[in-house]
């Protein structure tokens, strides 16, 4: 009896059978859809990590420049020389207005989504999701 048995499962063909390969398919599917919109969200999360760190790197450079000069500076070049590096291809940033020793505002744009943008205040000393 258990030879005829074990012959029958030689002989038998093995896979899968269409209904459990859906399914599997179908559980993919639904990962996917869970997933994607996760990812999504944590790209501008990036993105906007990236604006604020630029502005916060636009101040210290705001503030070194006051420390060299007695005056803050509206001129990008100007924060360059102090140390201000950022990645062109993925932020745009500008000093919106520097008022000689008293305050100043800046302002970064992401290029992926132009719908993210920070800006920082000398009078908050953070940054800020609206225009100073």
């Amino acid at each position: 009896m258990f030879r005829r048995f074990h012959e029958k499962l030689k002989d038998r063909e093995e896979g899968f059978t269409l209904i459990e390969l859906l399914v599997v398919i179908l559980i993919i599917a639904i990962l996917a859809a869970i997933a994607i919109p996760v990812f999504l969200e944590q790209r501008k999360k990036g993105w906007a990590a990236q604006t604020e760190s630029a502005v916060k790197n636009m101040a210290t450079a705001e503030e070194s420049f006051l420390t060299s000069n007695s005056a803050y500076t509206a001129v990008l070049a100007d924060l360059e020389g102090e140390g201000f590096t950022y990645s062109a291809a993925d932020v745009t940033p500008s000093v919106v207005s520097a008022n000689g020793s008293t305050d100043y505002c800046l302002h970064a744009v992401s290029l992926n989504d132009a719908t993210i943008e920070s800006w920082y205040s000398s009078d908050v000393g953070a940054p800020q999701d609206t225009a100073c």
